[in-house]
Order: structure tokens, then C-alpha cells, then sequence
């Protein structure tokens, strides 16, 4: 009942903004609801009901010699229903501004899945800078809010149907942020220092692994990241560097020892590109994780017996081919990642991180849309992905799915 009560005096707001025809503002609504079936072929690393499906779990095998893992299962959900608002409102501090807010139901973690979860919400400030004809370009742009994950490439993002869009190969998450962007041309230079809320840090919390904002929190130093990009017509072209910081050892309880207050710094790095040749649009990626676990992304890193840390690398890469116009519109994602450090320091008392395991990991996925063209689209999808573990293990995933959206 809060919920609805919530979503009733958010829409009754609008609506009276928007009669108000005196305001210096103005409100867009828009939505979708998104009913998913889907069903796999054995068990899976994943999140929100396995929703979210990252790679399937090792062979398990029960006193007869069984692996647990394996059978087929399946779920259909509704979670990802969205709705978002769009604010313009009038020049301040000599810069066009809007803002932006919308969130969904798939819950900030899988124990509160199907709850209220805001998805963005930030400020925009635009300074912009008259050229010939009246025409104005926006050389300076601060964001301020919750917004994607400085190494999610929106504008490059997979469009696959489940909710990953292309994770762990692509990453997926948002985290409160400022990003400033500077225009000149057809370059854009992007700086982001952002925090974490809902995709936290592993560590050590009062001697328990587990995951947390306070190693993050205790290092006073915010995830840094640094862009550029090249727009030319269809083509864009981009690199991007990322430095995170934290304090793998928290302690909130009394304790006789002091824990060592180190810090552990992990630096990341990604060129991708994005070129739309005719009817058909090209996405690709390479990544170097090194910790992006934050990020819904492979690698992590590793506490060693003398209390030091060890990075532990994946390298990624993946393809995304789909056509962008007309009515049916097949698409293609292939993916690959290679641990870069598999095997190494099989002493370590910890591993944090996601796919210490696994010493390959590859994914090939297939879809078909139909488009209406009027807000209602369908979409049927084959996703294969093969774990390198020690006993090698593929999942086959069928998906259907129906967005209305408005």
C-alpha cells in the first residue's frame, strides 16, 4: 500500500505541473512494462531470481555422481517495469537545466526484488555557447546524480533482451556521480568521480567476507574515471580509464587488534566503438577488468597470506550486430573473456571478486524482434554461455519477452 500510495502522489504532482501553465517548468512521463519469460538449461551464477544471468555454476556432484546443477528450470518475471519523468525547467546560473527521475521494481537486492528501486536520478546544467544563425552548441555539461556506471558505454550498450544487456562482458550499474563533459567539435571529453549504493565493494567486515559501501567509504576516495570520444557522422569511437580505491579490512566493532586500515587501488581500462553502416548498427568493446565486480563485470582481487592484495585480471571483448530499421529486426552478441591470472595464488585466504574460477568464459546470443512501430514489440532470444571451470559447463537459455511501451 505505500508503494501505490507513493506511485499515486508522484502522478497526481505531475498532473498538476503539468496544468499549471504558469510553471517555468515542464513534465514528460514515459514508461514501459516488460513481461519476460525464460528458462535455462542447468543452474546459474546470476541476480534477481537469476533474471540477470551471468554464467552457469560448476558441476556439483550428489553421493550417486549427479550434477545438482544441471536440468532444465524456469521463471517468468514483470520487475523491470519502468516509469520515468522529465523535467525542463528555465535558465539558472546562466545554464539550461533539466533534470531526471525514474526507477523501477526489480529491487536493490535480490532479498527486495519486486520493490520500488530508482534506477537515475540526476541533475543536467548546460552552458551553452552561441555559433552562425542563432544555432548554439553545449560545450559544457555537468551531471549530477544517480546515472550509469562510468565504465557502462550507454551509447554502445548491447541490446539484448534480459536484463545483463550483455554483463558480465558488458558492465551494467548505476552509482551517484558528477560527471563533467566538455564538447569541441567532434571530440567530447568526459571526467567522473562517483560512489557507491546499491553495486558495493567485497571485503572484510569486522573479519567477514561480505559486501558493503564501507570499504569504498573508508578510503575517502571517490572511483575515478576519465574519457574521450570521437563522433563523426554514424561512427563513434571512444577510450576510457578507470581508478577505484578501497579499504579491503573495516572494522565497526570493538576489537583488541587494529586492523590494517590499507588501501587497495585497481585500475581498468576499455576502448569500444559504435558505427551504424546502412540498415545494420555495429557495437564492440574491449576491456581490461581489473575489479569491476561493482560494475556487474568480471574480476576482483585477492588477500594473500602475508595480508597483501593481488590483482586478478580478465581481459573481455564482445561484438553486438543488429538492424535498426523496418519491422523484424535480428540482432547478434558474441562475447569472450579470459582470465588473465587463473591459477595464480591458489594459497590466497580470500578471493573477492566474480569468476575466480573460471579461466575462459564465452557467450554467443542470438535475437529476433518484431517492432510494431507504435510501442508494442516481441522479442524471442537464444543465449549460450560456456564457463571455463575445471570440468568445462555451457547453459542454453530460451527468452521471450513483450514491451509496451508509452
Amino acid at each position: 500500500m505505500k508503494k501505490l500510495g507513493l506511485i499515486a502522489a508522484i502522478v497526481t504532482i505531475g498532473t498538476i505541473g503539468t496544468i499549471r501553465a504558469q510553471s517555468p517548468f515542464s513534465l514528460d512521463w514515459h514508461g514501459f512494462v516488460n513481461p519476460h519469460y525464460y528458462a535455462d538449461s542447468r543452474s546459474v551464477v546470476g541476480g534477481r531470481e537469476d533474471m540477470m544471468l551471468f554464467y552457469p555454476k560448476p558441476i556439483v556432484r550428489d553421493s550417486l555422481g549427479h550434477d545438482i546443477n544441471d536440468g532444465w528450470q524456469a521463471d517468468m518475471l514483470a520487475i523491470t517495469a519502468r516509469l520515468g519523468l522529465r523535467i525542463n525547467g528555465p535558465d539558472m546560473l546562466g545554464a539550461r537545466t533539466s533534470a531526471y527521475i525514474v526507477g523501477d521494481f526489480t529491487g536493490s537486492t535480490n532479498a527486495t526484488i519486486n520493490d520500488l528501486r530508482l534506477r537515475h536520478a540526476y541533475i543536467v546544467l548546460r552552458w551553452n555557447r552561441w555559433v552562425v544563425d542563432n544555432l548554439y552548441e553545449t560545450p559544457h555539461m555537468l551531471l549530477v546524480g544517480q546515472y550509469w556506471y562510468p565504465m557502462v558505454i550507454h551509447e554502445i550498450m548491447p541490446m539484448t533482451n534480459p536484463l545483463n544487456m550483455g554483463a558480465p562482458f558488458h558492465c551494467y550499474a548505476r552509482q551517484p556521480q558528477i560527471r563533467y563533459t566538455y564538447s569541441h567539435g567532434p571530440w567530447e571529453a568526459v571526467a567522473v568521480t562517483c560512489w557507491q549504493l546499491d553495486n558495493m565493494s567485497q571485503g572484510l567486515l569486522n573479519g567477514v567476507a561480505t559486501s558493503s559501501t564501507l570499504f569504498a567509504r573508508h578510503s575517502l576516495i571517490p572511483e575515478l574515471n576519465a574519457q574521450v570520444r570521437y563522433y563523426k557522422g554514424n561512427l563513434l569511437l571512444g577510450a576510457a580509464v578507470n581508478l577505484k580505491t578501497i579499504q579491503p579490512l573495516v572494522q565497526t566493532q570493538y576489537t583488541a587488534v587494529q586492523p590494517s586500515t590499507d588501501l587497495y587501488s585497481s585500475f581498468s581500462w576499455t576502448l569500444f566503438g559504435k558505427a551504424s553502416l546502412g540498415p545494420v548498427t555495429v557495437k564492440a568493446q574491449t576491456l581490461l577488468n581489473n575489479s569491476l565486480y561493482e560494475g556487474c563485470s568480471l574480476g576482483g582481487y585477492l588477500m594473500l597470506a602475508d595480508s597483501t592484495f593481488a590483482d586478478w585480471h580478465f581481459n573481455t571483448v564482445w561484438v553486438d550486430v543488429e538492424r535498426n530499421r523496418g519491422h523484424w529486426r535480428p540482432g547478434l552478441f558474441v562475447g569472450f573473456a579470459r582470465n588473465l591470472d587463473y591459477g595464480q595464488h591458489a594459497d590466497a585466504l580470500h578471493t573477492f571478486g566474480r569468476g575466480h574460477d573460471l579461466e575462459y568464459l564465452w557467450r554467443i546470443q542470438p535475437r529476433l524482434t518484431y517492432k510494431t512501430l507504435t510501442g508494442l514489440d516481441f522479442t524471442a532470444e537464444a543465449e549460450y554461455t560456456r564457463a571455463g571451470y575445471d570440468e568445462p559447463v555451457g547453459n542454453m537459455r530460451l527468452s521471450f519477452s513483450m514491451v509496451y511501451s508509452f
